[in-house]
């Protein structure tokens, strides 16, 4: 363990200073794309305006024999685009596998002050950030990288998940966690081959109002992500970092998809990833905050005048911590509304 006096000391003389706090930038969806497919990245300077994130993506999806070209492809997007406000973000192959390394150095040498996030998949621990940790500043100082590139951990194994407050606290540069819904699921060995989402057999039954036990019994699905979500969503709060839903694999089933991305949002996380065009709308409009939601949050905190004390505003008592959650939600749509006027005008800021 390092002493708190150096936590925030560079890792490689030359390397910038680590970051004090966690920069909270609209990321309503982190939309991947691959690098690797020239269709792809001709449509990089169309798609990239409307989203928050733009993921290059260089693991799971892309073949063995096209890691170099998906790798070139992001240097590419980093050199060629104005992407304007949007992030560009990358998640580089599993630190278990031989193109890792040439990732980082390739992507920090070419692109370093362009990428604002380098997302690893399958955090076991904290010795997995701390690798990361300071190879990147040895990288960043050869390359002479000025601001310090963020790294994004996937929970995607239980090992993970076991030590997801210490991933959390391992570095200054940790901007946040996403949950890895099918390798998790195969790590813990669940038994569903769906990525991420509900499944019909996770389900609570009502109890029997006669004496047939199978007569009109009403049946609820059930969330087979609540506990790890909402672990990981509290092990960020703790660190000041930022939690994301990861993938929903049913492309089709827009509707489940925005369910899931409401219950993630509505435990706190900021966002979710989008794998296809018709998902970024979905997350567009889950995580950004409901228009009457806003409004009478506004309300709130307006009556409620120095956040002291007690009001009643539509027989719904208000008091310090419901003004606490109603400013959580304004300074949402705030941050939100300066990066798209058409949410200014709905919100009324």
């Amino acid at each position: 363990m390092r002493s708190p006096k150096d936590f925030f000391k560079p890792l490689a003389v030359g390397a910038p200073d680590p970051v004090l706090e966690i920069p909270f930038k609209p990321s309503r969806m982190i939309h991947f794309f691959p690098p690797h497919l020239d269709k792809v990245l001709a449509k990089i300077p169309e798609i990239a305006p409307t989203v928050d994130v733009l993921l290059g993506n260089l693991e799971d999806a892309i073949p063995a024999d096209s890691k170099e070209a998906a790798r070139a492809g992001v240097v590419k997007v980093g050199k060629e685009v104005d992407l304007g406000d949007t992030q560009l973000w990358t998640r580089i192959n599993s630190l278990d596998s031989p193109w890792c390394l040439d990732d980082l150095t390739t992507l920090v040498g070419e692109i370093g002050d362009k990428l604002d996030v380098i997302m690893v998949p399958k955090v076991e621990g904290p010795e997995d950030i701390h690798y990361i940790d300071r190879l990147l500043a040895q990288l960043e100082a050869r390359a002479g990288v000025s601001s310090p590139i963020l790294v994004h951990a996937i929970l995607e194994t239980a090992r993970g998940v076991a030590n997801v407050e210490e991933i959390c606290a391992a570095s200054p540069r940790m901007q946040g966690l996403s949950l890895g819904p099918a390798d998790l699921a195969a790590s813990r060995r669940m038994k569903t081959t769906r990525v991420g989402g509900g499944h019909p057999g996770y389900l609570v039954r009502e109890d029997p109002t006669g004496e047939d036990i199978h007569e009109a019994r009403p049946v609820h699905q059930q969330d087979l992500w609540h506990y790890t979500i909402a672990r990981m969503v509290d092990a960020c709060g703790a660190n000041g970092i930022l939690p994301y839903y990861g993938p929903f694999g049913d492309i089709k089933d827009t509707v489940a998809c925005e369910d899931q991305f409401r219950n993630a949002y509505l435990l706190g996380c900021v966002g979710a990833w989008s794998l296809h065009p018709v998902q970024i709308e979905i997350a567009k409009k889950v995580f950004s905050p409901d228009v009457d939601e806003v409004r009478w949050a506004k309300r709130v905190i307006d009556e409620m005048g120095d956040g002291t004390g007690t009001v009643m505003i539509d027989g719904k008592m208000q008091d310090d911590a419901t003004v606490k959650q109603c400013k959580v939600v304004v300074e949402l749509a705030k941050m939100l509304a300066a990066r798209d006027p058409q949410l200014t005008e709905l919100y009324g800021l």
